[in-house]
């Protein structure tokens, strides 16, 4: 049971978009350059695509989680911990300490990565618009916690085979998720009649 409606939750993504701009424009920018980083990868490479992922983390973490969706949820607090922690993570273990490495490489886990960062940049949106979710009132790429992890999924993929387990556990919560969505929707339809 979710603590919140439908409406609420997309009254906090136009808020926090409206209240941000323009830093979307500036997570897309981010993202580019990770990509182009990746075609001609450099000594830092590693450093700047983990430092561009860990400011995407910390950035959800605390200006999405804890300034505005814990507004409408108490769970906000424990889930922009999470991103904040996996941020600090990424910054201790790709800038400070450079122990990871990007690199567009061939194969099924490489396409897979691809895949997954074509979703997190441009195929979420459409489906969002799609679906009726207009801007401000969707999620962004690289300041929302969705995009953002799918975008992360998408460069580990592409060098890092050890991380096909992430997909896995994404899949296994697919129907928790949908569940879920569909009970908050039918209590909020409930709740407007």
């Amino acid at each position: 049971m979710l603590p919140f409606t439908h409406a609420q939750f997309v009254a906090v993504f136009a808020n926090y978009n409206m209240a941000v701009w323009p830093i979307q424009i500036v997570a897309y920018l981010v993202g580019a350059v990770m990509l182009a980083l990746l075609a001609r990868p450099r000594p830092l490479t590693g450093r700047l695509i983990g430092g561009g992922l860990a400011a995407m983390w910390l950035w959800t973490g605390i200006g999405y989680h804890w300034l505005f969706f814990a507004e409408i949820n108490a769970a906000a607090w424990l889930f922009g911990a999470l991103f904040v922690v996996q941020g600090l993570l990424l910054l201790l273990v790709a800038v400070v300490r450079n122990r990871l490495s990007f690199a567009a490489s061939g194969g099924a886990s490489a396409l897979l990565g691809w895949g997954f960062i074509a979703y997190a940049t441009v195929i979420y949106p459409l489906i969002g618009l799609a679906t009726g979710h207009a801007y401000p009132g969707m999620p962004m790429f690289g300041i929302t916690p969705c995009p953002v992890t799918i975008f992360t999924f998408g460069l580990f993929l592409l060098e890092v085979p050890q991380d096909w387990s992430l997909l896995f556990s994404g899949i296994a919560i697919v129907p928790i998720v949908l569940r879920a969505r569909r009970v908050a929707r039918s209590r909020a339809l409930r709740a407007n009649r």
